[in-house]
């Protein structure tokens, strides 16, 4: 989980490199590094910490028009200059995104050949290989195409050669890599966003691609080194989309977007009456999987109970690093539904992979455009997300679950229910608008705090102890409302913030007798519901627009992310790069 960047061209690399880096920070931020061309040698630089901090060691203005860098997310060996990238044996030079699983038996095989290691990392093992496979070829992409052969698990590289200092090579396998074009020069990147100010031009590298990169030009190899073309793609978001705009964090920026977020994904599968064509004709299927991580396994679970209340199917909700390990009980008459912000999540798309060697059918709900999960499904539909930075999501997770309502509606063909979206971006401005900040100063002192809610409530229970966990740091838990007295409730006592859920009308009376059991020991309570009762079992009402149950998860997570944002801002803490977190889980 690293963010990767390399220039070749007409200008100054570092300050473009450099710039680039700050874009893939969402991506890994207990380090970073470069390696340029300096006077046909190759320099590189390293330092712990975030993009600010290599950068104040880096002279900008020194001559280099090529220039590769990394931002890491450890996972083998600490933080530390010696385990950053880039990473140097004999004559390459490479930055790596992704997990080399055989490093360790790579790694033994070359200490005999009296090869040295400096560092903890799998990465170590690249550039070794290749310096060591160049030095019988005598042919850099001879040796990248034996390279590549023994790598297993996943790897997206830049990779520069001190015998050919005018060219980035690159190649991936499993870890996103885009090559975008502009007039002054040629990148590789990890993400659209870290190219955006140059240009929108971009290719999306198949795998086991190898391109080569120089100033003027930009050259794809297929598998077989023959030179192949790819289709050029343009990105429909703007340099804006990227940027805080006035804004103090990413995470508020990206809550403050949901409304048009909401009209976007919806208008695109309904707007002109479309709705019937824009998605697969679901008719055979009489089960249905979905199979997600973190906050899109909680849309799935949303989903779960939409479809099976409004579509009468069957739906089982897997978490992908287990299910891509479970016996699979899918057959023909199953759908299998993976769900992924980024589409290239590590464990999602090795149980689609799965799954598709199965001859099952599978969909994806993806909101990058040729990621590759929507590369490898079946069938695609997109959610309208644009670009998030925030390391928690918030705009795609209510892109995702207003897409999972339209699927409800599609799978149970209940067309009449599109008109209870009407309006509904104006009640989602009005929940983006009220002041939340009353609720997060009674809750930011406290270092746990508890959800519960029945059915879908408690789906976005998780989601929202999720939020706050993730951003503040707080020990947040969310129970099923009536599994809380089985035992948990004992960790219930004076002052301990309690967030009730209850918007379900043949349920709310049920969560509010559990809510009721944990005020009667004390808790503080705020209720969340879209039934405005006055009573004494909360200390604090946050009353929802009354809509139908089929949209009312999308306007429910809306004051939870912004409590969430509100209590991490009050305790001071790293909003849009928590601790420990990346954005993109490339890795298992």
């Amino acid at each position: 989980m690293c963010g990767i960047i390399g220039y070749v061209g007409k200008n100054k690399a570092l300050p473009i490199v450099l710039n680039g880096l700050k874009f893939l920070e969402y991506r890994g931020y207990d380090s970073a590094g470069i390696a340029y061309v300096n006077d046909k040698n190759i320099k590189i630089v390293k330092e712990v910490g975030r993009i600010s901090s290599l950068e104040s060691i880096v002279d900008k203005n020194e001559d280099t028009n090529v220039c590769i860098g990394h931002t890491r997310w450890a996972t083998h060996g600490i933080p530390s200059t010696i385990n950053s990238h880039p990473h140097k044996v004999g004559k390459f030079t490479v930055v790596h995104n992704g997990i080399i699983e055989n490093y360790l038996s790579l790694k033994e095989k070359l200490k005999k050949e009296n090869i040295k290691f400096k560092s903890e990392t799998d990465t170590e093992v690249i550039p070794a290989l290749l310096d060591y496979y160049y030095k019988q070829e005598k042919d850099i992409l001879k040796a990248i195409k034996i390279v590549k052969e023994k790598l297993e698990g996943s790897y997206a590289l830049g990779i520069i050669c001190e015998d050919d200092l005018e060219h980035i090579y690159a190649i991936r396998c499993g870890s996103p890599l885009i090559i975008a074009k502009s007039k002054d020069g040629n990148f590789i990147a990890s993400d659209v966003p870290a190219i955006l100010e140059y240009t929108n031009k971009y290719l999306l590298l198949e795998e086991g691609q190898i391109a080569v990169l120089s100033k003027n030009n930009v050259i794809i190899y297929d598998n077989n080194l023959q030179e192949t073309k790819l289709k050029e793609l343009t990105f429909k978001g703007n340099k804006d989309s990227a940027m805080l705009n006035g804004y103090k964090h990413y995470m508020l920026k990206e809550i403050h977007e949901e409304d048009q977020v909401f009209l976007d994904t919806y208008n695109y599968y309904v707007k002109n009456n479309k709705f019937l064509n824009t998605m697969p004709d679901f008719k055979k299927y009489q089960n249905i999987h979905i199979v997600a991580c973190g906050s899109a396994y909680y849309v799935g679970l949303i989903g779960k109970y939409l479809i099976e209340e409004y579509a009468d199917i069957p739906v089982k909700v897997e978490l992908a690093s287990e299910y891509r390990y479970a016996k699979d009980f899918a057959d023909k008459n199953t759908l299998v539904i993976f769900i992924s912000q980024s589409g290239e999540t590590a464990d999602t798309l090795a149980a689609l992979k799965k799954v598709n060697s199965e001859g099952i059918d599978t969909l994806a709900i993806v909101n990058v455009y040729g990621s590759s999960i929507a590369r490898e499904a079946k069938y695609n539909l997109y959610v309208k997300a644009g670009v998030e930075i925030a390391v928690a999501t918030t705009k795609a997770f209510l892109a995702q679950t207003t897409l999972i309502a339209l699927l409800a509606i599609k799978l149970g063909n209940k067309i009449e229910l599109l008109k209870e979206f009407n309006n509904l971006d104006k009640y989602i401005k009005e929940l983006l608008n009220k002041d939340y900040k009353k609720y997060a100063k009674k809750l930011f002192h406290h270092n746990e705090a508890f959800f519960i809610g029945r059915q879908v409530d408690y789906a976005l229970c998780l989601e929202g102890s999720l939020k706050l966990k993730e951003t503040s740091y707080i020990n947040s838990v969310a129970f099923a409302a009536g599994e809380l007295k089985h035992g948990s409730i004992s960790l219930i006592n004076n002052g301990t913030p309690v967030i009730g859920i209850a918007t379900k009308e043949e349920i709310i009376n049920k969560t509010i007798s559990n809510i009721k059991e944990t005020k009667a020991r004390n808790a503080y309570v705020l209720y969340i519901t879209s039934r405005d009762i006055k009573d004494n079992f909360y200390d604090d009402k946050i009353v929802l627009p009354k809509v139908h149950d089929i949209v009312m998860p999308i306007l429910t997570v809306i004051p939870l992310q912004i409590i969430a944002y509100e209590v991490a801002n009050l305790r001071k803490c790293d909003i849009d790069k928590p601790r420990n977190l990346a954005k993109s889980v490339t890795v298992e």
